[in-house]
């Protein structure tokens, strides 16, 4: 929820009809009164760091006062094995491109 209101537009935009999400728009626009506007912006921009835009996902960032604690790293993806067994992208190339010759049919 920021001063312009865009993120109370995300419910909105991601259901396939608007009207589905003015509930939960409404729900989070009213949780400002609980929390505190400032609160529920913490709330909203960690939400949308995490991809987590329901209300109730919102609703438990303020709840347990998590909005302002740091996000939990990512773990960087593990490399790709190497290993004797597998075959590549060159193994997947059709005959004639990978030995530059024609094929006989």
């Amino acid at each position: 929820m920021d001063s312009d209101g865009k993120r109370s537009w995300i419910p909105l935009e991601s259901r396939p009809h608007p009207q589905q999400g003015f509930r939960t728009c409404l729900g989070i626009m009213r949780l400002g009164q609980d929390y505190g506007a400032e609160r529920l912006e913490a709330a909203c921009r960690r939400a949308l760091r995490l991809n987590a835009l329901s209300y109730k996902s919102i609703e438990s960032i303020l709840a347990h006062g998590l909005e302002n604690q740091p996000l939990p790293e990512i773990a960087a993806p593990a490399p790709p094995l190497a290993h004797a067994n597998l075959r590549g992208p060159d193994y997947y190339q059709p005959p004639n491109e990978t030995k530059g010759e024609p094929v006989l049919c």
